[in-house]
């Protein structure tokens, strides 16, 4: 979602535009609260009796650095570009290249911001860009810094895999973190937390533990939106007496992910609030508070270890009449020596109705009380046992609403989904352990990824090679230019430069829509093996309307086939010619924006996919427009899943803007959602689904022209989540949003009439269907089973989105 992170003025709960910006008041609100009540964070400045030392100090102390084998990322030829930014640009930048020492008592802020700034990249009052995309690597190292690091727009901040680097504040530190991913060089946000895309920080130790305990030091301010990510990093925070640290602090966005996280000690782990958030593998030890939430719509915890805290997730804000806490999941989990698990403002006469919406399934406890403590004394009991399933909120199960706060039977997961007692998970590989000799560089094998020449042959001839290999093929910063179909085999290890690596399709071969063609190719029909691939953009350039992004066909036996950060990014950038120029909302479909068929197609004879972080957009506004103007561009479909044997995982996947669905799963069989997320197209219903694009019956897609017949208001918009002659689907956690009825927010305004388009959630000739926290905005039914509404917004109002916390229609 594309608002501003903070509107000042207290103005009713109604849903504001200008230009680009989506305000949400009811949003602004807590997040000026919160900016109020974190006064002394964001403003933070070192006591005047404070000592210039490096020392650790109240209880956390660090030891010496694991010693560990280069890394292949800071040794081989670096030889990223920009294809559309300025003459000479530099991607990767080393730090110690800038003058930081990495040695434990040098000040490197300097050199560090130097690394981060160097070629006018996007900071400081810029809108944002992707002409400027860079990669700041860290060797290993201590790197002492005594204000944050500003990490700039499109910049990824990288250490080394095997040893990392270890970023320490001094204890006359000032400023709002050790990185401050979006400053308050003014009251805002230096950009719109929604508007702040494809950046990573990975591979570090944060460490606070040299600031007095007393001091409201901050690790990592990380208010962020879709296709970012925080992974590989720990947190050392004083865990003395009365200590004021916190590790992460995020108070708005629309994101996104935080993966294998440690933090030790502070008063709050992380302090939390986002529209929605996949978190998974987060280890907390010797906090006060391990998590503490400001707000959210729905948020999934999985695979979270909490350790010896006073509170484990503290999801009360705003109390029993004002719940600010929308939804969270968290299972497969476990919470040991902790006075209480949950603490939660939620009774059956708390506001708004579905606010506070709780899930626990799978959830161990070791040593505490109470396993959930409610305003009014303990809501569940704990101990030492295992919490099966639990929850409160609203449920349908099929039929609702019901108010409930109890006990529930778990989902009977399948085995071919699980590994041990939990879902099955797996972090993106970094390749740590291979050699600089086991990486091709796509630019060494002949292309050139400067955004005109075509690059097809010799990125087809470097992926064959260095899959027959074994070896990982390394797309270099920049934009690859294909005419034809990509085509991966079996054993292929493909890594893009951290997102700064776009693979771009152009020219007539995907410009049919009555012959689609794949622009990545995983796989051919009957294929059998594993690929994995990170870190890449998938994307196309002007008029595509036969483009199929990516298609996934390799069945997989054993180990699962990944795809981590690869994402599809349709129009809005320099480059695609899809932007304010060519595709201007106040234009009707012309072929030069009729941009994709479909972004990403899970063809029948895929099987043993597991995807994270995957964010499949077609682009609502002009990234690289000083303005962030709003576009039209016109893609067919989302995500569709065809899989017959199915194991699929979809942790913290978005899709959006397509005009027929975001996601259709249909004819598989066991998937597994983590926090799914989809936006409907802005410019609907003004065309309509399925304009400009046909039904294709042979692909089941919606025929709104028959399901639609004889019902009024916006029927026929872009259906969020559609599953049709499926079994067993798994969702911890959806966001299914519908903001604009042609460009104007009025239908979803808050208290309003929730009439953007009249459904979202389609269940046809399903079985075992299992939805825990399933939100939307801006539809009148939350969802249909079988062509008839089930659940209506007006019966599961939550803070902004509605809600049910429990839905198994089938």
């Amino acid at each position: 979602m594309r608002f501003s992170s903070l509107a000042l003025a207290l103005v009713p709960s109604i849903l504001l535009v200008n230009s680009e910006k989506l305000e949400i008041p009811a949003v602004d609100r807590v997040v000026q609260k919160t900016l109020n009540d974190y006064y002394n964070y964001t403003h933070y400045h070192a006591p005047a009796n404070a000592t210039n030392n490096t020392a650790s100090r109240g209880g956390n102390t660090q030891g010496p650095e694991a010693s560990g084998q280069a890394y292949w990322y800071e040794q081989i030829n670096h030889q990223g570009i920009s294809a559309f930014g300025p003459a000479g640009y530099v991607v990767y930048r080393n730090v110690k290249d800038y003058g930081a020492k990495g040695d434990g008592s040098t000040d490197d802020t300097a050199a560090i911001n130097a690394a981060i700034s160097a070629g006018n990249t996007c900071g400081k009052a810029c809108t944002s860009s992707t002409t400027t995309p860079l990669v700041v690597y860290f060797p290993a190292g201590t790197y002492i810094v005594s204000s944050p690091v500003n990490q700039a727009y499109y910049c990824q901040l990288i250490g080394n895999a095997n040893n990392p680097p270890t970023l320490k504040a001094t204890g006359v530190f000032n400023g709002f973190g050790i990185i401050d991913a979006d400053p308050y060089y003014t009251q805002n946000l230096n950009w719109g937390s929604t508007n702040v895309f494809f950046r990573q920080i990975r591979n570090f130790i944060i460490d606070t533990t040299a600031v007095a305990p007393s001091s409201a030091m901050n690790g990592i301010h990380w208010p962020t939106a879709q296709a970012t990510s925080i992974q590989n990093v720990q947190f050392e925070l004083s865990a003395a007496s009365g200590t004021q640290h916190v590790g992460l602090f995020i108070e708005s966005g629309s994101a996104g992910a935080l993966l294998d996280l440690t933090f030790n000690g502070g008063l709050k782990g992380a302090a939390l609030g986002n529209q929605q958030f996949t978190t998974r593998n987060l280890v907390f030890n010797n906090a006060v508070t391990a998590i503490s939430m400001f707000w959210d719509w729905s948020w999934a915890y999985k695979s979270i270890s909490i350790n010896n805290c006073q509170v484990g997730i503290d999801i009360s804000a705003g109390g029993s009449s004002g719940q600010e806490v929308g939804s969270i999941t968290l299972y497969d989990s476990s919470i040991t020596n902790t006075p209480i698990g949950v603490q939660t403002a939620w009774d059956t006469s708390s506001s708004p109705a579905s606010a506070g919406s709780l899930i626990l399934e799978n959830v161990v406890l070791n040593g505490v009380p109470t396993a959930v403590q409610g305003p009014n004394g303990v809501a569940l009991a704990g101990g030492s046992t295992t919490i099966a399933a639990w929850g409160q909120g609203h449920s349908y199960t099929p039929s609702g609403p019901t108010t409930f706060q109890a006990s529930f039977t778990a989902n009977n997961r399948p085995g071919s989904l699980v590994s041990g007692s939990k879902y099955y998970e797996a972090s993106k590989p970094q390749f740590e352990n291979l050699a600089v000799s086991q990486i091709v560089s796509a630019r060494s094998s002949g292309a050139k990824g400067d955004g005109k020449t075509d690059d097809t042959a010799a990125l087809q001839n470097g992926i064959n090679s260095a899959a027959s290999a074994g070896n990982v093929f390394f797309i270099d910063g920049g934009t690859y230019i294909v005419t034809s179909t990509l085509k991966v085999p079996a054993g292929a290890k493909i890594a893009g430069e951290f997102l700064t690596s776009v693979i771009m399709s152009s020219g007539s071969f995907f410009n049919n829509q009555a012959s689609p063609q794949p622009v990545v190719q995983v796989g051919q029909s009957g294929d059998a093996g594993t690929v994995q691939m990170v870190d890449l953009i998938v994307s196309t350039q002007g008029g595509q309307a036969g483009a199929v992004l990516i298609e996934w066909n390799m069945a997989t036996s054993g180990t699962p086939s990944g795809m981590w950060d690869v994402h599809t990014r349709i129009g809005g950038s320099v480059g695609s010619n899809l932007q304010v120029a060519q595709c201007p909302t106040s234009a009707q479909p012309t072929a030069g924006c009729t941009a994709a068929f479909m972004s990403i197609h899970i063809t029948e004879s895929a099987s043993n996919l597991y995807l994270e972080n995957n964010w499949f957009w077609t682009a609502d506004h002009d990234i690289d427009d000083p303005s962030n103007t709003q576009i039209s561009v016109f893609t067919g479909r989302g995500m569709l899943v065809e899989s017959k044997s199915g194991t699929i995982w979809l942790s913290g996947t978005a899709v959006e803007h397509h005009a027929l669905y975001q996601y259709q799963l249909s004819g598989t069989q066991d998937i597994y959602l983590a926090q799914a997320q989809t936006e409907t197209p802005y410019y609907q219903p003004n065309p309509s689904s399925p304009t400009p694009f046909s039904v294709v019956s042979s692909i089941n897609d919606p025929n709104f022209a028959s399901s639609c017949a004889g019902q009024s208001g916006n029927c026929a918009n872009a259906w969020g989540f559609r599953v049709l002659n499926s079994n067993g689907v798994y969702m911890y956690g959806g966001g299914f949003y519908s903001f604009f009825d042609n460009y104007s927010t009025a239908c979803s305004d808050q208290g309003g009439s929730e009439n953007c388009q009249n459904n979202i959630v389609d269940i046809e000739s399903s079985s075992n269907i299992n939805m825990y926290n399933l939100n939307t905005v801006g539809t009148t039914n939350m969802a249909t089973v079988n062509g008839q509404a089930v659940a209506k917004y007006s019966d599961n109002v939550n803070v902004f989105p509605n809600t049910i916390a429990l839905f198994r229609p089938s």
